[in-house]
């Protein structure tokens, strides 16, 4: 179903939520700036967190569950980019999709792969893990519900932890796109607007 004006939210260039001038912060929003700075041990930063830092207490609670989803969840980090590659291309999210095809690649997930992902396709081959993860994650999404059998082999392959993980990084990956599709969140300099958006 398609509702309202169907634009492209990756490669839009008005920006409707810039970075706040260090000027311009309230003591929340530079209190959570810091506690970003501390739990990532960077000071870049970018991307969903600039608009979520209007509301500063979302931005320290959610960027806490994504230190957790990002680095330190159940699945093997391949696996992992390859849910949020998903998620990603799912919501046509060109800042996501250009941080994590880099970290996707990093972490061993073939190009053919990724650029699969990119098309909307089902990549082929599979290795047994990557297909049960990247079912998984299409039904949901998809279905907003997963089959049994879809269910079963994901719970085989990661357990109760490992499908909640599996559930948590598109939720908080999704989260991430929806908040820079309805900001507007340009993408860097260096980035390429590689993603098409699919037909509504």
């Amino acid at each position: 179903m398609s509702v309202g004006n169907q634009e492209d939210p990756g490669v839009n260039p008005t920006d409707r939520m810039p970075p706040i001038s260090d000027a311009d912060m309230t003591t929340e929003q530079r209190q959570a700036v810091a506690g970003y700075a501390a739990t990532r041990n960077t000071s870049v930063f970018e991307g969903p967190f600039v608009p979520l830092l209007r509301s500063p207490e979302l931005l320290d609670r959610v960027q806490r569950v994504g230190e957790y989803l990002r680095y330190r969840n159940a699945l093997p980090r391949r696996l992992s980019e390859m849910a949020i590659l998903i998620a990603a291309r799912h919501w046509s999210q060109q800042f996501e999709w250009n941080v994590h095809t880099a970290d996707a690649t990093t972490a061993g997930l073939a190009d053919l792969i990724i650029t699969a992902i990119s098309e909307g396709r089902r990549p082929s081959p599979l290795e047994e893990d990557e297909a049960a993860v990247y079912d998984f994650c299409l039904e949901l999404l998809h279905n907003k519900s997963v089959s049994d059998a879809t269910y079963g082999r994901a719970l085989a392959l990661a357990g109760d932890q490992g499908v909640i993980d599996l559930v948590g990084l598109l939720g908080y990956y999704s989260l991430l796109a929806m908040v820079m599709n309805t900001a507007r969140t340009p993408i860097r300099d260096d980035m390429t607007p590689t993603l098409e958006r699919f037909p509504v």
